[in-house]
Formats: C-alpha cells, sequence, structure tokens
C-alpha cells in the first residue's frame, strides 16, 4: 500500500459534526474525494445516535453548537467504552489557547481552526490514522 495520505483514507468511516451547512458540504465533498464514507450530524444529539449507528474511525466536532456543544459532545465520546478509542478532532472558528486546552480536557486529539484547507483536513486525519 503506497504512503499517500489518500490511499490511506480510503473506506475510512469519518462523521462530520457541524451545525454550518457550509462546514459540513466543504468537509463531506474533500473527504468524499479521497474515498471516505462521509456521515454529518447537525449538533451533538444528532451526532451520537450517528456514531452509534455507523461506527466512524473519526469524527470531527464543531465546538459551538446549540443544545450540545463540542466539549460535552466529545466528552460523551470518550466516556463510551464502545468509542472512547476513536479519534474525535475538534473544530472551531477561533484559535484560542483556552478552547485547545479545554479540547484536551475533554479527552480531543487535535484541534483544527475553521476555515481549514483540503490539506489541513487530510493531514489531521493523517495524524490520527497512522
Amino acid at each position: 500500500m503506497s504512503n499517500s495520505a489518500s490511499r490511506s483514507l480510503n473506506g475510512l468511516k469519518i462523521l462530520v459534526v457541524d451545525d454550518s451547512k457550509t462546514i459540513r458540504r466543504t468537509a463531506e465533498t474533500l473527504l468524499t474525494k479521497e474515498g471516505c464514507h462521509v456521515f454529518t450530524a447537525i449538533d451533538g444529539f444528532d451526532a451520537l445516535s450517528k456514531i452509534a449507528d455507523h461506527q466512524p474511525d473519526l469524527i470531527f466536532v464543531d465546538i459551538m453548537m446549540p443544545r450540545l456543544d463540542g466539549y460535552e459532545t466529545c466528552s460523551l465520546i470518550k466516556h463510551n467504552k464502545l468509542f472512547k478509542e476513536t479519534p474525535v478532532i475538534m473544530l472551531s472558528s477561533k484559535d484560542g489557547l483556552f478552547d485547545r486546552a479545554r479540547g484536551r480536557i475533554v479527552g480531543s486529539e487535535q484541534y483544527l481552526t475553521k476555515p481549514f484547507t483540503k490539506d489541513e483536513l487530510l493531514g489531521a486525519i493523517s495524524n490520527q490514522i497512522n
């Protein structure tokens, strides 16, 4: 198997949780082109049922969401024995130290600032799966 990122992403199941349709669509388009199976959720509650249904290999979670924010969502994922090993990458429009630290506390593996580039998105996934 080649070391190129696109090959290694082929077949990965990825959940993108964001209340922004634009972000969901952008991530879905980029990742589908790389051969990923992409599922999307509009908030934390939606995400929890999608995680149970699809058992994704990796999850992107926006921090600022209504009802159940990204920190709470990540914390719930990490406290579930079935999904605690699933890498969670936090998405935020703020590039703050506090947000990064809080993301680490609830168990997220990585932090990506929006808007992200294709390379940043793919790089974040490669970091977690390789």
